[in-house]
């Protein structure tokens, strides 16, 4: 579709310059009138409250207002919330205190929304990774989160485990951990398989380095407790390891895409199947997002295409290397596009990304149709380069 050129402004490029940049009308989504054919949440992220007197680097501290007015406008387009994930920078600045108050507040506030879906994270944060520590232990703080969830009436999503990466000895032992958990909840869960690019803590998860023989283990472990899993959520930014993963799970358990790089395709699928979404692109690109899966539900891949294909570049580029920084392409959008009045991350997270990343986010955002109110983007952009010493 044709946009108009509304505005222009002067970004950083290569060679330590600026040149003018030509911003054009931002799409105009609509929010959804039919269910979806797939299921689709967005990993949530959380805003910092910038007035608080807590050190960002040792204690989070978070808006709880603007936090979950943004988990409502998720709602509103369509998509469920996946809450305390390592979008909402679980582990990363959030700990689990805070991640349990944060799942309370969004299961209290998705009672008054009607449809409202919220997935919770569970896991073992709260222990300190160490080779020391029993398996029973790792299997203990587990059963504490999970417990901890569905006393709220939360559904779980079940977190990769750092201490469990950390002191695990074998493929039996992973095997050994979510067979005793599994069998403890009370309804099928979504096991989430994090990959290193996301948190080098994971790496060599399932006791393998190979991510062909890990998905082996993973796959036994479903098989075995295929009733208590309602899917598993893979974030190996790899399309080909994914699908080979999908076609190989039982009848009955989902495929959530969690790969950023390749979403779309996934998620439209092939003549053998598709991948449902738990994505945290999905956070910063919610109406692109509903619109393309309004229309795959009506049919129309073309307009799912249309729609979404814009988006791609985008999510590349916020989850390209290092990809654990993500968080802070997601957040800076987030307040480009005015769902928070700043852009201050918990944990100081705000740095991790370069002055030419955040500019050439600005640019990708537009060419998506995604910066809902130019004349803001425009302004919030220029006083980020003012601070940046670029004027």
């Amino acid at each position: 579709m044709k946009r108009d050129t509304i505005l222009s402004i002067k970004l950083p490029v290569e060679g330590r310059t600026l040149e003018t940049y030509a911003v054009r009308e931002p799409r105009r989504f609509e929010r959804p009138v039919r269910p979806f054919t797939r299921i689709a949440y967005a990993a949530a992220h959380v805003v910092a409250d910038s007035w608080s007197t807590r050190e960002p680097w040792l204690e989070a501290a978070v808006d709880w207002d603007a936090t979950i007015a943004f988990r409502r406008h998720l709602w509103s387009w369509g998509l469920g919330v996946a809450e305390a994930m390592d979008t909402a920078q679980r582990g990363m600045g959030m700990d689990w205190a805070s991640s349990l108050e944060l799942i309370r507040r969004t299961l209290e506030a998705a009672r008054s929304v009607p449809g409202a879906v919220v997935g919770c994270g569970a896991g073992t944060d709260h222990l300190t990774p160490d080779p020391g520590l029993g398996i029973e232990r790792v299997i203990a703080a587990y059963e504490e989160q999970c417990a901890a969830v569905e006393k709220l009436g939360g559904r779980i999503v079940l977190m990769a485990s750092r201490a469990l990466a950390a002191c695990a000895k074998s493929p039996d032992d992973y095997a050994r951990v979510y067979d005793r958990v599994l069998a403890q909840v009370r309804e099928p869960v979504i096991i989430h398989w994090l990959g290193e690019m996301f948190d080098p803590a994971l790496e060599g998860y399932w006791g393998h380095a190979s991510h062909g023989k890990a998905m082996d283990v993973c796959l036994d472990v479903v098989r075995k407790n295929a009733p208590k899993v309602d899917g598993i959520k893979v974030s190996l930014l790899d399309k080909d390891k994914e699908i080979a993963m999908r076609r190989r799970l039982p009848r009955g358990v989902r495929m959530y895409t969690g790969d950023d790089f390749n979403f779309a395709e996934l998620i439209e699928g092939d003549g053998e199947g598709h991948s449902d979404a738990l994505l945290g692109i999905f956070d910063a690109i919610a109406p692109a997002a509903s619109g393309a899966l309004s229309a795959l539900a009506g049919g129309d891949r073309t307009g799912y295409h249309d729609m979404l294909a814009p988006t791609v570049p985008l999510s590349r580029h916020i989850f390209r290397a290092p990809t654990r920084f993500y968080k802070t392409g997601v957040v800076f959008l987030a307040w480009l596009n005015g769902h928070q009045e700043h852009f201050v991350m918990v944990g100081g997270q705000e740095s991790a990304r370069s002055l030419l990343h955040f500019a050439e986010l600005f640019r990708l955002a537009d060419k998506a149709g995604l910066l809902a109110d130019p004349a803001l983007a425009c302004h919030r952009m220029r006083q980020f380069l003012a601070m940046r010493g670029i004027v």
